[in-house]
């Protein structure tokens, strides 16, 4: 197989500074409000230069960098450019497998016979994205997953690094045991203990060592993965069966005017998505998180499915009233989802014609 691992660099951050460039020279995060419980969900390469990383604090970014521009998600749009960018990828390489909003793999043996054909498309791939939507990238290129995730991260921003065939194991022992993918804390932990540090250092344990250290199934497959052994294929892409958003607070809320902006402001983005893709969905789901973390949802499913931000915001507050009034109290998230998919849209019932065109659509649909 010829792999490839994708990474737009910096994502969130990178969208903020194409949408505003004088953002480009400023160290930046994307995140939440410094002066609450707001964590930095991605950093610019600029704000990184002060240690500043993803899932830490606000408030630290803001001591290490007091000049630091903290910019508020905009989730919406972000989708609208990783919906660009998959695009894009699927003109040059059809077979993928997206991860994340901003990371999937691609199967460019379906394109390329050899490696070096396979570096060729991936700076294809590079020069497509930049085109379309001038985002940055970087690649990993392998034959397994494993090993094309790591290699991704090799040379950001905008690299490529290709790992031949006969080279995965080298190419990966010498770094950090937690650098393979399937190693948490506390196995990092364990290893170490052992003397493991290195990805090199699994790859050469044992039967008896791996049972003592990582017992059950999740040792021989770190091993194998050590190794450069990965031998799973792109999961392709199935009819997504919910969507769904949400918002944490930087202050718990039990203002009902303020819970309601927000569900709707949700409910609304959610529509959009949802229109954009000709998708709706007949069960919506509002989700309340209060401030001892925990959670509570309410659903409701109706007779057709709808698309409408409205309506699906009328729904989601009526579902976060009830919920508050079987549990009253402050909130620290609300969320919103819609369950329940199917790829026709609302029906509209204002003329017979577009009533009957729907209804044969339904029964195409539940084919």
């Amino acid at each position: 197989m010829i792999l490839a691992h994708i990474d737009l660099d910096a994502f969130y951050a990178a969208v903020e500074e194409l949408e505003d460039p004088s953002l480009r020279t400023k160290p930046l995060v994307v995140g939440g409000d410094p002066q609450g419980r707001g964590v930095v969900a991605t950093a610019n390469y600029v704000a990184r230069r002060f240690g500043i990383r993803s899932a830490m604090s606000s408030a630290e970014a803001l001591r290490r960098c007091p000049d630091l521009v903290v910019v508020r998600p905009r989730h919406a749009l972000y989708r609208q450019y990783s919906e660009a960018v998959w695009s894009t990828i699927r003109e040059v390489v059809p077979r993928v497998e997206q991860v994340g909003i901003d990371e999937g793999y691609l199967d460019l043996g379906t394109v390329a016979a050899s490696f070096p054909r396979g570096r060729a498309v991936a700076d294809a791939v590079q020069t497509s994205i930049r085109a379309a939507t001038s985002l940055s990238c970087s690649l990993g290129v392998s034959t397994s997953k494993v090993v094309c995730k790591i290699a991704s991260d090799r040379r950001k921003p905008g690299g490529i690094t290709v790992v031949p065939p006969g080279t995965e194991a080298r190419f990966l022992a010498p770094f950090p045991a937690r650098t393979l993918p399937g190693v948490g804390p506390k196995a990092e932990e364990r290893l170490a203990t052992a003397g493991v540090k290195t990805i090199g250092d699994i790859a050469r344990l044992s039967d008896g060592e791996l049972r003592v250290m990582l017992p059950g199934s999740i040792g021989p497959l770190l091993r194998d993965r050590a190794r450069g052994i990965d031998p799973r294929d792109l999961e392709l892409e199935t009819k997504r069966v919910s969507i769904s958003t949400e918002e944490t607070f930087e202050r718990d809320i039990s203002d009902r005017a303020i819970l309601h902006a927000e569900i709707r402001r949700m409910a609304e983005e959610l529509a959009a998505h949802m229109q954009r893709n000709g998708i709706s969905g007949r069960t919506v789901t509002a989700k309340l998180r209060y401030a001892d973390f925990s959670i509570r949802s309410r659903s409701t499913t109706l007779p057709a499915p709808v698309d409408e931000g409205d309506r699906i915001g009328d729904l989601a507050c009526g579902l976060l009233d009830r919920g508050l009034r079987d549990r009253p109290g402050a909130l620290r998230l609300v969320g919103v989802g819609v369950s329940g998919l199917s790829e026709h849209r609302q029906l509209a019932f204002d003329d017979g014609s577009e009533a009957v065109a729907g209804a044969r659509n339904l029964e195409r649909g539940s084919g």
